[in-house]
């Protein structure tokens, strides 16, 4: 399989993709669920949720999760990184408005944080180390 150098999926995890996360539950698959993400090359991967979402559970329970981003047109790559959480704090304004920019655009990205931002919204992280990588415009 043609895999991804370090520098590329790095950057590969950085752009625009809807990320799915999973996550161990006990007596059960894991937990797997769409979310958008933050990420730039070299730092942690940021989740914004809320407090009593299962996602925040489960993770602060495991201490751990893996994200996976991936192209549905050919030719198909995907990157799957995996690592401890390094945090979980209560989500800033500035750190919210920048995910829900990534995915909206500036007008309704704020719009949405001005909406969906609460007092229980937290702001997960997790720095990678395990990845796995394929891209198959490589062959």
């Amino acid at each position: 399989m043609p895999t991804m150098s370090s520098d590329e999926r790095e950057q590969y995890l950085s752009e625009l993709h809807v990320g799915v996360i999973a996550v161990e539950r006990p007596g059960r698959a894991p937990l797997s669920v769409p979310i958008w993400y933050g990420y730039e090359p070299g730092g942690d991967v940021l989740l914004w949720t809320e407090s009593t979402s299962l996602k925040h559970k489960l993770i602060g329970d495991a201490g751990r999760f893996a994200i996976t981003a991936q192209d549905e047109q050919q030719p198909y790559k995907y990157v799957t990184a995996e690592g401890d959480v390094t945090g979980i704090d209560e989500a800033t304004d500035a750190e919210v408005r920048a995910i829900a920019i990534r995915y909206l655009g500036e007008q309704a990205g704020n719009e949405f944080t001005d909406q969906n931002l609460t007092p229980t919204s937290v702001i997960i992280r997790m720095r990678p180390k395990r990845w796995l990588s394929t891209d198959y415009s490589k062959e």
